[in-house]
């Protein structure tokens, strides 16, 4: 398994992040890699894999989850709708993306008490979706308060 974490001091905010991580990783069907992207900087916060990935990997998943939640368009995208919708708050509008590739599904979640935070979990493409999303937002709802 592969681990990675930016700072490690007792109930710090890594280590809770850390531990969602894990958790995903270990209870969320046919998962084979979780990870925890800071919207800030889109550094690659923690992550937990069955491989060992290559860093240059795992920076591009960092790099693509910063661009599908905050890039250019999708901002665009997200200002237009709230403003049909009459959204004022300045919230994000996207908060779940399921992207499926020849082999796998990746589910991104903006995590709800820091929306500069976005998990990631990846399972085989046999994954059933429906409980992907469940086990996913079960262990935020049960662990993921940062």
């Amino acid at each position: 398994m592969n681990t990675t974490s930016a700072s490690s001091s007792p109930g710090s905010l890594t280590d809770k992040i850390t531990t969602l991580v894990k958790v995903l990783r270990s209870e969320v069907p046919e998962c084979i890699a979780a990870g925890a992207i800071d919207m800030e900087t889109g550094m690659l916060l923690a992550v937990e894999t069955v491989d060992n990935h290559p860093q240059e990997v795992l920076d591009l998943l960092a790099a693509a989850t910063l661009d599908l939640f905050q890039g250019r368009n999708v901002v665009m995208i997200e200002s237009i709708w709230k403003e049909r919708r009459g959204i004022i708050q300045d919230s994000h509008y996207f908060q779940e993306i399921l992207v499926n590739s020849d082999n796998l599904t990746h589910l991104f979640i903006r995590t709800e008490s820091r929306d500069d935070v976005v998990i990631v979990v990846v399972c085989r493409k046999t994954v059933n979706v429906g409980m992907l999303f469940a086990q996913a937002r079960r262990v935020l709802k049960d662990i993921g308060r940062l």
